[in-house]
């Protein structure tokens, strides 16, 4: 009986293993490409951005043509609305002196319809390529590269996402005083640590086909001194109008960003901008400064505090002859898995007053209040 019993556990140990072996054996394969793998092959990212915007006195139209609008706003513009503003999908891999590089950033969503160049699609469609350049690094020094094709401006403190901007809704310098895309040719150089530069060529301020026979030249001379300071010197110029080559328009637009602690960040922006010609008046001018404040808590809670001037001297830019300001307070919780959530407050006034017609809420008010709740991801 024990020789019976020995001799079965001995079958069972060695069926056991003949069973089980196939499985070892399919553990062992490779795996196959993970997403991180994919992602990094390509140089892929994305990023996602919805919003809701409460506005208790919208008006009830805009030049954008819906209802319910938060006045002088351009990306947040929808009021009382939940909205995806915001949807990219982006290839890009860095150049270096042996291999080319390249971006391309597709977008889709509210903001997509915002950001188009003239002629390249139409305002109304919800998709957009923002950028799509390639990148080349001449063997030259430190290496001299060049970006051919369309891209984001290098003008201005903020950005279009907004998870890249201390606050949810953009400045009123972004909206109006500056470009948004440029497509053409940029050069740039690393001179030492402490200072670069760039040369731009393009075919102008948000064109994808030039409206003219001439080209808008900029300049951006970047200044740091490591962390806690860095400063922006940018410059364009060029004619804007269609089938106009003789008048100018040119920005001088300032960036700093200063660190003076860990935890705070202090970025400041002044535009300074003219165009000749462009109102009955002759010469159109528009300036403007910003500054913002953020303070990281801890690791996962912010909060940021943006004021700002603009004054459109001669309505070029908004359409009314006005001096705006406007004060920005945005909380940033940053929760689990990469997801950032913003709720903001922000009150706009305007100084515009014809005849008794105002700026906000259907020409009758001079200020506007609006509570807004984001969330913003990046993989």
């Amino acid at each position: 009986m024990k020789k019976f019993f020995g001799f079965m556990c001995s079958a069972l140990l060695a069926g056991t293993a003949v069973c089980t072996a196939p499985v070892f054996a399919e553990d062992a394969k490779p795996a196959g490409l993970k997403p991180d793998d994919v992602k990094n092959a390509l140089g892929m990212s994305i990023y996602l951005q919805a919003g809701y915007t409460y506005n208790g006195k919208a008006s009830d139209s805009s030049p954008f043509g819906t209802g319910s609008e938060n006045d002088l706003r351009i990306y947040d513009h929808k009021a009382n609305s939940f909205g995806l503003d915001l949807a990219e999908l982006i290839f890009s891999r860095d150049t270096t002196t042996t291999s080319l590089g390249y971006r391309v950033k597709i977008s889709a969503g509210e903001t997509a319809k915002l950001i188009h160049a003239a002629g390249l699609g139409a305002s109304t469609e919800s998709f957009d390529i923002t950028e799509a350049y390639v990148s080349y690094t001449a063997p030259v020094g430190k290496g001299l590269r060049f970006d051919i094709g369309k891209m984001m401006t290098f003008v201005g403190a903020e950005v279009m996402e907004a998870l890249d901007n201390p606050n949810y809704s953009r400045s009123f310098l972004y909206n109006y005083a500056e470009p948004l895309t440029h497509t053409g040719v940029k050069a740039s150089y690393v001179f030492t640590d402490n200072l670069n530069a760039a040369l731009l060529i393009a075919n102008g301020w948000d064109n994808a086909t030039d409206n003219n026979d001439g080209k808008t030249a900029g300049v951006s001379v970047n200044i740091t001194a490591g962390d806690p300071f860095s400063a922006y010197i940018n410059y364009l110029q060029g004619p804007e109008q269609a089938n106009n080559t003789r008048d100018n328009r040119s920005l001088i637009d300032l960036v700093a960003t200063i660190k003076p602690v860990k935890p705070l960040t202090i970025i400041l922006n002044y535009d300074d901008g003219k165009e000749d010609h462009a109102v009955a008046s002759g010469t159109a001018k528009w300036s403007g400064a910003s500054g913002i404040v953020k303070y990281d808590v801890n690791d996962t809670f912010s909060i940021a505090v943006r004021g700002e001037y603009f004054d459109d001297k001669d309505g070029f830019r908004t359409g009314l002859k006005q001096k705006l300001t406007e004060i920005t307070l945005t909380p940033e919780f940053r929760l689990a898995g990469g997801l950032t959530v913003r709720p903001e407050y922000r009150h706009d006034s305007s100084d515009y007053d014809q005849a008794g017609v105002k700026a906000f809420h259907n020409g009758t008010k001079k200020t506007q209040d609006t509570f807004a709740l984001a969330a913003m991801y990046r993989w």
